[in-house]
């Protein structure tokens, strides 16, 4: 089987043999430099892709791609780094020669191989203008270090200096570019402003949350559909620059419904975006521990969700899970716009109770405010998707959808891309909840697992960007994974604490199986002898910076 180490070690052979038969033979002449340079320009074109790749993932945030940086520094610096500290330490410190050119040169080469992207990336990088920006400022950066260093004959340390520092000109670039890019912004950010201002019947929902906002989006849009034209922000966009460039984009004059998602990594995330789209109506799906790297507090992540309820006028509603602690309490405490409490504990007002889930999906019953309950079914799986579809039910029924009309709509719904998706793959079937990455929906997840009937195995690579809880929640997913799954495969990731939490709970050695990647996790699955159906829960797939 041909696999990415075996392409790597091909190719490195064929280049070093290329390398070889085309170094020019005259160290000290201007062919010599122009190789050099050639060599030179190949291994940072890809290594700078890969940096700001990097970047993209991690936001366009300079603070959060520092961290990122000293958290994988050797992996993403030194073992990255290390073919071209060799390559330029035998030019500048070996003296020109022949040999000392072939050396430089299959060091670079080396590195270019290394830095080559073998595999598709889960999110590959997106060359919008931004980036585009940001590539032009680092290649005139780079071509003017060029040019310093063979002016006066070739200085290798310059570029040595150049290339270890690599990491860190994606961010000065960024730096150089900050002052076109906010003007650029606020110019988009306006044209957007002037959009929604020329249409002053839209109804704006904005809808927030750790977890589950992206499915009751999608929930909430299909139901409304059901009466009013509307729009939502797709997939993931839930930026400030992705809600701008949906408005820019796609908000027609025939809209009368903008269902906006709103996410967020730091304070002050949510109320940038109500600031520009203004919303009337507001949902908060939960609170939980989801980016507590980057938030620092749980406080601060309440504060955060609630700038939308601080952003709602005096007659706007706020719809929101009372089964989330942090949400009911935050809620009493400030009073402000009406809120309307969902959920399956007990006093909501709209309020989910005899949740059965299945293989064949859920069923539940919904009692309303006016006191009158209906059933409702849906091929979703989990608890979790019944609160997400009460949540829509209620903000429907508050806009006038009839709760028959309603039913129809849950019985058709689909499950979110990558959210508890349920896949059948002939003797296999595949839960797809590669896109959760909390503990409510881990637990969510394994709950729905073990009401399946067959042979079930957990693929997962653990939970991130959770900061000092990430590893007892880790541990805690080990624990109950135990309790539920006849076999556990660990993808890298953060796996060590899963795997704790599966030792603690005398999980045997003989059902745990740790794979390099998710392809190989899935060879394993295919050699697992169980005599019955194999039922597969990815629970998480973490992006290409991790």
């Amino acid at each position: 089987m041909i696999t990415p180490k075996i392409v790597r070690i091909t190719a490195l052979v064929l280049c070093i043999i290329c390398v070889w038969l085309l170094t020019p033979q005259n160290p000290y002449g201007a062919e010599s430099q122009v190789f050099a340079a050639a060599i030179f320009l190949l291994s940072w074109a890809v290594t700078s892709l890969h940096d700001y790749h990097m970047f993209q993932l991690n936001s366009y945030k300079p603070a959060v791609h520092l961290r990122w940086l000293r958290r994988s520094f050797a992996e993403e610096y030194l073992a990255r780094y290390c073919f071209y500290a060799a390559g330029f330490f035998c030019l500048h410190f070996g003296g020109l020669s022949v040999l000392t050119v072939h050396v430089y040169a299959t060091f670079c080469s080396l590195q270019a191989i290394y830095n080559w992207p073998l595999e598709k990336a889960k999110k590959p990088l997106v060359y919008t203008n931004r980036v585009k920006r940001m590539l032009a400022t680092n290649s005139a950066l780079t071509a003017a270090i060029l040019a310093l260093s063979f002016y006066h004959g070739p200085r290798y340390a310059a570029l040595l200096l150049w290339l270890l520092a690599a990491p860190l000109v994606t961010l000065l670039s960024n730096a150089i570019n900050a002052p076109l890019e906010r003007a650029i912004n606020r110019w988009y950010i306006e044209d957007a402003r002037r959009i929604l201002r020329g249409m002053p019947g839209l109804t704006v929902i904005g809808v927030t949350g750790s977890y589950g906002k992206t499915s009751t989006k999608y929930f909430l849009q299909r139901i409304l559909s059901s009466k009013f034209n509307v729009l939502m922000t797709p997939e993931s966009y839930n930026t400030p620059m992705g809600v701008v460039k949906t408005i820019r984009n796609e908000l027609k004059p025939f809209h009368e419904v903008f269902v906006c998602e709103m996410g967020a990594r730091n304070v002050g995330d949510i109320k940038e975006i109500c600031d520009i789209v203004r919303p009337g109506y507001g949902v908060i799906t939960s609170i939980g521990s989801q980016h507590l790297e980057s938030f620092g507090t749980m406080r601060n992540i309440v504060r955060t969700k609630f700038e939308l309820a601080d952003a709602l006028p005096a007659d706007g509603v706020l719809f929101a899970n009372f089964d989330n602690a942090y949400i009911r309490d935050e809620a009493a405490r400030r009073g402000g716009c009406r809120a309307v409490s969902y959920g399956m504990s007990a006093g909501c007002d709209y309020t989910a109770r005899d949740v059965r889930v299945s293989s064949a999906g859920s069923a539940f019953t919904v009692v309303f405010p006016t006191r009158s309950a209906k059933e409702f079914s849906t091929k979703l799986l989990g608890r979790h998707n019944v609160t997400n579809i009460t949540a829509a039910l209620a903000v429907a029924d508050f806009f006038g959808v009839g709760s028959e009309t309603a039913a129809v709509c849950i019985r058709r719904l689909e499950a979110v891309p990558h959210r508890l998706q349920l896949i059948s793959r002939g003797d296999m079937i595949i839960i797809d909840d590669a896109y959760n990455s909390n503990e409510s929906g881990a637990g969510a997840a394994l709950e729905a697992l073990s009401g399946f009937d067959g042979f079930k195995i957990l693929v997962t690579p653990g939970m991130v960007e959770l900061g000092e809880e990430q590893d007892r929640l880790n541990c805690k997913l080990g624990e109950t994974a135990a309790s539920v799954c006849d076999f556990v495969i660990l993808v890298g990731g953060v796996t060590e604490s899963v795997l704790a939490g599966l030792k603690s709970a005398a999980y045997s050695d003989d059902k745990i199986f740790t794979a390099a990647s998710v392809a190989q996790a899935f060879e394993k699955v295919a050699a697992i002898r169980a005599g019955r159906q194999k039922i597969v829960l990815i629970e998480n797939d973490l992006p290409d910076n991790y």
